[in-house]
This record gives structure tokens, sequence and C-alpha cells, in this order.
């Protein structure tokens, strides 16, 4: 019997070492936390059960944002498709959902995310290859052809050009007869980590953050059901931030745009509740249960401490998630298949809302039907057979989990706490802060496997030959096909109409009005992405690439 873990550590734990050391030296996470040996009542430093954890579906909502979480529902799967032409995007989307999926997740390609129709030179070679192109509202309708918008859950991937395609959906909806208040979906919508992470934009930072601004109040008016915003930890992690960062920079971000509807003059209760989140699960198991149980405590602190929300559904931290990207490999991309489980079944642990798995080839190409097949059979087989899905927040009270769920949340509110000190994270983005540490952790990532400090099954350890695999292509024709249909589009539609509405997109976009009903009537009227955008870049000028070497 040992009366404490010094004493276990003395009697016990030193004799086996003696005899055979352990390992490695240092066992830690992606955030620099070292893991200790085992973990004790002792580690649990100050915990009161009812103020850090409660019970599901109460503040701190640490244990889950639902009393009874997938014993009710389970999460949304989704998988996030989008290639080649409308039609193509359209008879995958419909596969999907024979299947079994529960929502879509529409990728659409370069051009149409950067605002430039497929016809555009910067567009040559990019018309459909990662995710779908959508030039005007005949493409939206082609890619939701029999597929009726009140019957299904939308996420689409898309944020410079977010409010046009949100007016686009909102046009085939009505063209469908249905309501705009009753659709159920997302769009990312999440400028900020654009600038930080990934580089889709198109505006300087103000008027960008306006452009949020509108999508906040207009849904909050026309589209109760709809998330008008998903801010995205995801692809900061997919740049090289440690789970840590993923949470501090992401939430700071999420501060500066509350920030930014309140000086709106919306209330915080208005819009809050349809505030939803991506994130990233990978492969450190114990960390990324953690991670999104120190989501959920930091992000309810935050909006009832710092903004005052009265609503309880404010401070739910409701959020979707994919498993890692920049985890899978091109060599023995079957291995992708483990990986993705272990971070399907840390995201389900960790109490997530919605998910789509990586594909198996995404290292190698756009995700074949097959591979697609293979990631919802994941989910499928994990909310049906393993039991996990069964009890709330399983593994809540295991010390090595609430032990890491504190550490993380003191180490991204340090970082917050640091990007605030900088003006907030528009400010730090400006002075490249976040593009800095993230640089560093991505350096220092590679390092490490580089010199084999860190194993990748396959990469610098038990390496074999890659099998073959099937792989997707892009047909050579979509672009042309594409083009066709555009100019098609622009012969036949009321141009006068469309010269208008354009027209009087310029007027809003220089005044303070809402955008969002105006795009729908150019949109309505077939003007193009690019026409519009061209319209906006006219007036809010473009951002140019912030640089920030470390």
């Amino acid at each position: 019997m040992c009366k404490d873990k010094k004493e276990w550590r003395k009697t016990t734990l030193e004799k086996v070492l003696s005899r055979a050391p352990e390992r490695q030296d240092r066992f830690e996470v992606s955030s620099g936390i070292e893991l200790d040996t085992v973990y004790t009542p002792e580690d649990m430093f100050n915990f009161d059960y009812n103020r850090d954890l409660s019970y599901p579906g109460k503040y701190p909502f640490t244990r889950g944002i639902h009393p009874n979480m997938y014993r009710g529902r389970l999460w949304t799967m989704r998988q996030y498709a989008g290639f080649g032409t409308p039609e193509e995007t359209n008879k995958r989307f419909r596969w999907l959902l024979e299947h079994g999926q529960t929502g879509l997740s529409v990728a659409f390609d370069l051009p149409t995310q950067i605002g430039y129709d497929s016809d555009h030179p910067l567009a040559r070679g990019e018309v459909g290859r990662v995710g779908v192109a959508v030039d005007s509202l005949r493409d939206m309708e082609l890619i939701f052809d029999n597929i009726p918008l009140d019957q299904i859950s939308t996420s689409m991937t898309i944020n410079a050009t977010c409010n046009i395609l949100l007016a686009m959906y909102i046009a085939v909806a009505k063209k469908q007869g249905v309501e705009p208040s009753s659709l159920q979906g997302t769009t990312q919508n999440d400028i900020l980590k654009e600038y930080i992470a990934r580089g889709t934009y198109i505006f300087p930072a103000k008027p960008s953050l306006r452009l949020v601004a509108d999508s906040a109040a207009y849904c909050s008016q026309n589209l109760p059901r709809w998330n008008y915003i998903n801010i995205a930890g995801y692809h900061i992690r997919e740049a090289g931030a440690t789970a840590a960062q993923e949470i501090g920079f992401t939430l700071a971000n999420a501060i500066e745009y509350v920030r930014t509807f309140i000086d709106a003059e919306l209330e915080v209760d208005s819009f809050a509740p349809r505030i939803s989140w991506i994130f990233e699960s990978h492969n450190n198991f114990l960390e990324e249960v953690a991670k999104f149980r120190a989501l959920r405590r930091l992000w309810a602190k935050i909006m009832k401490e710092r903004f005052n929300a009265k609503d309880p559904r404010s401070c739910m931290f409701r959020t979707h998630v994919q498993t890692g990207g920049v985890t899978l490999t091109t060599q023995q991309p079957l291995n992708n298949i483990v990986r993705a489980t272990i971070q399907t079944l840390a995201a389900v642990l960790g109490g997530v809302q919605s998910m789509a798995v990586s594909c198996y080839d995404e290292g190698i190409c756009l995700p074949t039907e097959e591979a697609q097949l293979q990631s919802l059979r994941i989910q499928q087989v994990i909310a049906h057979e393993s039991g996990v899905a069964d009890t709330v927040d399983a593994l809540g009270g295991s010390y090595c989990i609430e032990y890491l769920t504190d550490k993380l949340e003191e180490e991204a509110t340090a970082y917050i706490e640091k990007i605030e000190n900088q003006g907030g994270a528009a400010a730090a983005i400006e002075q490249g802060y976040q593009q800095r540490e993230i640089q560093k952790s991505a350096y220092q990532y590679q390092k490490e496997i580089e010199e084999e400090n860190r194993v990748i099954v396959g990469i610098n350890k038990f390496v074999s030959p890659s099998p073959k695999i099937s792989r997707l292509t892009i047909d050579r024709e979509v672009e042309p096909k594409q083009i066709k249909s555009l100019n098609e589009i622009r012969k036949n539609r009321d141009n006068s109409k469309a010269e208008q509405s354009l027209s009087n997109l310029e007027k809003v976009v220089r005044g303070d009005e809402n955008t969002i009903p105006v795009l729908l009537d150019c949109v309505e009227a077939y003007a193009t992405i690019g026409e519009m955008c061209d319209v906006m870049r006219k007036v809010f000028g473009t951002q140019q690439e912030l640089v920030s070497v470390y």
C-alpha cells in the first residue's frame, strides 16, 4: 500500500526502471505537455466537479452540450465531396445519401473560392479540380437537382465568396418551393483563418468582416436554423499548429467576430446560438479527446464572462470535425484507414456534433467512391457497433483526461491573452504573430520526423512498398464544358436585368446596407460569381499576402 504517488515512484517504479529503462526520455502530446507515467487524484489540483465538469447539457458543458448526447441522436455523418462539373457532384451527393450519409458537405474549386469565373485566365487548369465549379445560379441548381433542401442539412466550405454562395443556395431553395426559414446547414465564412493559414481570401480584413457581419444579421432574421459562420480550427491545425494553438488561435478569432457583430449593433444572444465550428482530430488520442472538452468549457466561459451572454445556447460549443488531412500519407495509404479510425473515435468520445472522415487515398488524389464509402463505414461501425455512443462522456473522470483538459485550457488561454494584448486577432494577424507561431510548430514537427524522434509508420519506420490503389482523375473536358455552360448563361439571361443588379450591388457595397438582399437579386438575375466579385474588388480593393518569416 502506497500513501501517495511520491512513495509509489520510490518503492515500485524506480525498481522497475533500474532494470528496464523506458523506451524514450520524454513522453508528450503535440502541445508539448509532458505525460506522466500515471495520473491519480493528486494531479487534480483544486478540482471541483460542479464548477469544472457539471452534468451534460449544463454549463460549462465540459461533458457535452446535450444531456443524453448520442443516446438521443447520433452525430451528423457527412463526407466532404465535390469535383468536376455540377452534374458529377450531384451524382456523388445522391450516391452518398443512398449509402447512409445524413448531411452534405460541399467542396468548391479554387476559382469559385476566390471569385473568378471559369473562363478567367487565373482559373486556367483549376476548374473543377479541388472541388466543384460554380459560376452562376444554374450550377447551384444542378448540384442540388432532385435533392430536397427542406430535408437535408448542407455544409459549404466557402469563405471570401460566402455571401454569394449563400444567396445562390437560398435562390435554389425558393425555386424548390422551400422557405428560407426552414433551411438547415452551415457556411464556413471564417475569413480570419484564411489570412492565418489557408489563403483563399479576396478583400482586406475590414470589408471582409463587414461581409461576415452582414450574413450574421441576415441569417439571424431570415434563416434561424442556419449556421452563418463555421469558425475553423481545422485549417490552422493543418498548417502545423499544435492542439493548444488550434484552440487558442481559433477562439481568439471567434472573440474578434463577436466584437464585430456587437459593434454592428447585434445583441449577443441574437446571433451567438448559431455560431458553429470546425476542428480537426489528430492521432494523439488522449490529447484530442481532452481538446474537445477544453474547447467546450473555455468557449462557455468566454461567452458568459466576457460577453455576458444570458441564453445558455449562446455558450454551447457546437462543432463539426474532419479527421486530419495532414496526417494522411501517400506511402502505405491503407494505414490511413487506421489513422482515420483513431481520430474518429477520439472525436466521438470528445462529444462532437457532426463529422467527416478523410479518405485513405486523399494523399494521392481526390477520393474515389470506394474510399468515401470506406470512410463513411468507419463512422457507422463506431456509431452502431463500438458501444461508445451509448453513454455520455465515457472518459470523463479519467485522471489523465481531466489533467490534459485543464492543461490545454490553460495553454490556450495564454495564447488568447497574448493575442488580446496585441489588439485582438485581426491586429495580431497583421503583425504576423499567429503565422510565426504556426511556422515554428510546423518546423519542429517536421524536424522530429526527419530526425526519427517522432515515428510515422511507413515514413520513417516500418517502411515497405506501397500497394497500387485506384485513383480518381478529373476529365480534361471539365474546363471547356464549364466554360461553354457559362457562355450559354451569359447569352440567354436577361442581360439588362443582370447589369442593373450589379449596378445596385456597387451602390450597396459603397454604403452600409446589408449585402445579402442585393446579392440575392444578382444571383437570381444569373450574374456570375466573377462579375459580383469584380464589383466588390473595385470598391473594397484586394488583400495582399501577409509575409511572415520567423
